[in-house]
């Protein structure tokens, strides 16, 4: 059953009927409320919306972009991922405020984001998005106490992977109530183009029950009974049966819910999944915690149509058994070795996309 489409679609309704009327950063106005939550089981199928069509490439894109720790929409823009274009060339923009005040041409946006993928050292001054969700995600600095100069500070020891040290964690201390990911760092909020919306994540898992592990073992080895039970748990280990669920809880302080969460959604349940290939867990349970919930005026069409559909049954994603390479014996390596096309879908049914205004 197919309860994702229904929750999102509430939640939309919600806005429309209880919602106030704010003036945002963007110059579009918004209608918003707050303190709401989406709950997923994984088990009822991956949580890819099915009353519009879902841009799969860009959701694998920009994970993989933060995973990697990349901050440069090269990368994106190498993927035909243009979703941090307006990001980008608004910082352009903004630096370059000098000259437009003086009446110099400066590069449109369309000649901006080609430059960024014709020319290496164009890309390197321009194309970064300062500390955004993979610098923190892969590279939180530490620093010491200790001021070198005015607003500059040292630098101690090397710059925290919290992705690394999350994964080590769940495979030494699964049952640890501090596996959490956090991309909100005060210190270097003015160093990124744009606050993290979505600005941390934490995990949680608990050991499957011996029912469902048999479940696990039959569907892996195609096997309707299980006959000898007194050889169980050795088949467990020789088949790899997994031990524990993991789930992933995110918080996100700012939703553009047209656009932005059925985004999130999956980038969330796909990072799930990663993270349980990993440690070789299942997924269970996909939460976010939301806080100013809104749609901009000139969404609000869009949602309404959207409104009127029926959703389809949620699809299967296919993750290969062997996507846990061991060659690759750092997360570095793993996280390269993924590709953005090594995750399929079985049986995604969909209604036709709508054209959503982005507001930046």
């Amino acid at each position: 059953m197919n309860n994702l489409d229904k929750d999102y679609l509430s939640l939309c309704q919600d806005i429309l009927d209880n919602g106030t009327k704010k003036q945002t950063r963007t110059g579009t106005d918004s209608i918003s409320i707050f303190g709401r939550q989406i709950r997923h089981n994984m088990s009822d199928g991956f949580p890819l919306l099915t009353t519009k069509k879902m841009a799969w490439k860009q959701i694998v894109t920009e994970l993989l972009w933060f995973l990697r720790g990349d901050t440069n929409i090269k990368f994106l823009l190498d993927n035909d991922t243009s979703i941090w274009n307006g990001d980008a060339y608004k910082n352009y923009k903004l630096k370059n405020n000098f000259q437009i005040n003086q009446g110099i041409d400066i590069l449109s946006q369309d000649e901006f984001i080609n430059k960024i993928k014709t020319d290496d050292e164009f890309a390197k001054q321009w194309g970064s998005l300062g500390k955004i969700y993979g610098a923190q995600w892969r590279s939180w600095t530490n620093y010491t106490g200790d001021e070198i100069n005015e607003g500059t500070y040292e630098m101690t020891n090397e710059p925290i992977d919290q992705i690394s040290i999350l994964i080590n964690d769940l495979k030494t201390n699964p049952d640890s109530r501090r596996l959490m990911v956090s991309a909100w760092n005060v210190g270097e909020l003015d160093q990124m183009v744009l606050p993290p919306c979505h600005y941390g994540f934490q995990v949680y898992t608990r050991e499957l029950s011996l029912e469902e592990r048999i479940k696990l073992y039959k569907s892996k080895t195609g096997l309707t009974e299980v006959d000898r039970k007194f050889q169980l748990l050795k088949d467990f280990v020789e088949n790899n049966i997994p031990t524990r669920a993991i789930s992933l809880m995110w918080n996100q302080r700012s939703v553009d819910v047209p656009l932005g969460l059925p985004f999130n959604i999956a980038s969330y349940g796909l990072l799930l999944h990663i993270l349980a290939e990993a440690t070789n867990m299942i997924p269970d349970e996909l939460i976010g915690n939301l806080g100013d919930c809104h749609i901009y005026e000139n969404q609000i069409d869009g949602i309404k149509e959207q409104l009127t559909r029926e959703p389809y049954p949620l699809p299967k994603l296919i993750v290969s058994s062997e996507f846990w390479n061991h060659e690759y014996n750092t997360i570095d390596g793993y996280i390269n070795s993924i590709e953005v096309g090594d995750f399929p879908f079985e049986h995604y049914q969909f209604h036709p996309s709508i054209k959503i205004p982005l507001s930046n």
